[in-house]
């Protein structure tokens, strides 16, 4: 598809099971494109039409001249969801995806069905906006830099990537791990802090748009127990905000939930979908 200012962004398609089957729009973390939802997409079609795309300068989809703040990121999200509408739309957003997924909802919330927010960056963690953790994610950033230019970012993340189907693992190692992505990266997190410090004060209205969010249970993979705690008891703030919201744990998963535990993500996106066949009451 294209964007009304001529950028190309790269999506799959998986159809449902017919014409009247909702619609569920992934929207992936900082660095991370589509092939981060090869374990869940499939899953969902047997009851939902599956679309994963990747954000501008990441995976196939071209980069952005502009500045890639959470509002142009949301906006961009919403240029999807005309695209493939008119819904109703389950969106799931994972990590830095959840605040554009929440953003992208409450800029249209008559076609959203449901939200599920995976691990979600959260603005109800203080921990966020401290100077440690705004230094510890430039160094994480420089350091990645340096790593993809060098063709050695991927072996971090070997492990982790495993466990994807053979052809999502080989479009991570071709188009995830270059350092057009960790420059996307640095692009987005220039000002992101910053906009989600502003969702305190002006969080974004969502109506009784039901939501989910699933937290990781264990800490490593860069998120140590204080973080991970800090991050659980935003995300159940966040879910008891929603006059639909619900809390879950994903006991096995560290923050890369969609990989470690695809099977919770699914049911969760489940469970919303198969609401707006019963008149919006979630089962």
């Amino acid at each position: 598809m294209t964007t009304r200012d001529g950028r190309r962004l790269h999506a799959m398609v998986l159809p449902g099971p017919g014409p009247d089957a909702p619609t569920v729009v992934f929207e992936a973390g900082a660095a991370a494109g589509r092939s981060t939802w090869a374990l869940v997409q499939p899953a969902v079609t047997a009851w939902a039409r599956a679309v994963v795309y990747d954000r501008s300068g990441l995976g196939r989809s071209a980069a952005d001249r502009r500045s890639r703040s959470l509002l142009r990121m949301a906006h961009d999200l919403g240029a999807v969801l005309d695209h493939f509408g008119p819904g109703p739309f389950v969106l799931v957003g994972d990590s830095a995806g959840g605040p554009i997924a929440r953003a992208a909802a409450a800029a249209s919330p008559q076609r959203i069905a449901g939200l599920v927010l995976v691990d979600p960056t959260d603005e109800a963690a203080d921990v966020l906006f401290g100077r440690a953790f705004r230094v510890a994610e430039r160094t994480a950033i420089s350091a990645n830099l340096v790593l993809a230019r060098a063709g050695l970012l991927g072996l971090l993340h070997r492990s982790t990537i495993r466990a994807l189907p053979v052809e999502a693992r080989d479009d991570l190692r071709r188009e995830g791990f270059t350092a057009e992505v960790v420059r996307t990266q640095a692009a987005q997190a220039r000002t992101f802090l910053d906009e989600l410090s502003g969702f305190r004060a002006h969080p974004p209205e969502m109506g009784d748009i039901p939501v989910t969010v699933i937290s990781g249970g264990l800490a490593g993979g860069g998120m140590g127990a204080g973080l991970r705690a800090a991050a659980n008891a935003a995300h159940a703030e966040r879910a008891a905000r929603s006059p639909r919201g619900r809390h879950v744990v994903a006991e096995r998963s560290g923050h890369y939930v969609p990989i470690s535990e695809p099977d919770v993500v699914t049911a969760e996106i489940a469970r919303l979908a198969r609401s707006t066949k019963a008149g919006g009451q979630v089962l």
